[in-house]
C-alpha cells in the first residue's frame, strides 16, 4: 500500500475523509447517505476515483455501512488487522492505498463475502443509461 505525502491528501480530502481514508479510522454506522443508494452505477474510491464496486453487488447488510458481495478484480488490496482485540481482514484501494473497510465471510451468495465499506471512503457515479430495479 503506497505511503504518500500527507499534505497532498489533506489538501484533497475533508478532515473526516482524511481520518478514515489515510489514518484507517471508521465513520459512525448509519451516517452515510450512500446506504440508501439504489441507482445503477459504480462506487469508487473517494481519494483517487478508482472504481471499486458495481451497484449490482451492493446489498443491505443491516450493519449501517454500505456493503458489497464482490469488488472489481484487482481493485482492492487486503491485509490482516489485529486491532481492537480481534483479527479481521482490512482492505484498501489497490491504486492509492486508501482505507475502505473490512472484509467478512458472512455475505450473500454467490460469493458469501461482505465488503463492509466506510461510506465516506466512497464516491458514487450513477449510470444514466439504465436504472437498477
Amino acid at each position: 500500500m503506497p505511503k504518500d505525502d500527507d499534505s497532498i491528501w489533506r489538501a484533497r480530502l475533508t478532515p473526516e475523509q482524511f481520518c478514515v481514508l489515510r489514518e484507517e479510522g471508521t465513520e459512525r454506522p448509519f451516517s452515510s447517505p450512500l446506504n440508501a443508494i439504489k441507482e445503477s452505477g459504480e462506487f469508487c474510491c473517494a481519494a483517487c476515483k478508482t472504481p471499486l464496486f458495481s451497484s449490482d453487488t451492493k446489498f443491505e447488510s443491516g450493519t449501517g455501512w454500505p456493503s458489497f458481495y464482490e469488488a472489481y478484480p484487482g481493485s482492492i488490496a487486503t491485509r490482516t488487522d489485529n486491532s481492537h482485540g480481534m483479527t479481521r481482514t482490512e482492505y484498501h484501494c489497490a491504486k492509492c492505498g486508501s482505507h475502505q473497510g473490512h472484509l467478512f465471510e458472512d455475505g450473500p451468495q454467490p460469493t458469501g463475502l461482505r465488503f463492509c465499506n466506510n461510506g465516506i471512503s466512497l464516491a458514487f457515479v450513477g449510470n444514466t443509461k439504465d436504472t437498477k430495479k
